[in-house]
């Protein structure tokens, strides 16, 4: 099974741009592609993360960023580049899908994807407010094509990863 997790808060402007992703995937081809795909909008829930990936052999991410870069750049990184471990706290809202790729790794060990790879999209704005900014509304769809042809990769047995 490929995992495909959309994150982000729709209520945040540009930190939608995960959520309306996974829209127009559920809208696309791939909506007709369970069980082989499992599809969801975790919203801020990295714990829903990390659950959701166990037993999967695949995980694809897609989340808006803020790395300084022009607003809808979108950036495709592999999930090992991008994990870290959760520094304990009394709250468990601060525990993101990064801190997800550790700790299910560490917990789940052999039945947590070693395939992830992230999707980001630079956002403009996180102010609150249901509107993605043009680039990033325009960045949708470049994103929504390329999480497609990833998973088709995949159910193809065709990846960079054997």
């Amino acid at each position: 099974m490929i995992a495909v997790i959309a994150c982000g808060n729709a209520n945040r402007r540009d930190d939608g741009a995960g959520p309306e992703v996974m829209r127009v995937l559920k809208e696309g081809v791939l909506a007709s592609k369970e069980p082989e795909v499992r599809l969801l909008d975790a919203g801020t829930d990295g714990m829903g993360v990390m659950f959701a990936a166990r037993g999967c052999r695949s995980l694809i991410l897609v989340d808006a960023c803020r790395s300084g870069s022009e607003s809808g750049a979108v950036f495709e990184v592999p999930g090992e580049e991008l994990v870290q471990p959760y520094q304990p706290s009394l709250n468990l809202h601060d525990f993101r899908w990064d801190h997800a790729l550790h700790a299910g790794r560490s917990i789940y060990g052999e039945d947590f994807p070693d395939d992830v790879v992230v999707l980001l999209i630079e956002a403009a704005n996180v102010d609150f407010g249901l509107e993605l900014s043009p680039p990033v509304a325009g960045a949708v769809a470049k994103v929504a094509a390329r999480i497609e042809a990833l998973v088709a990769e995949r159910l193809n047995g065709k990846t960079d990863r054997g």
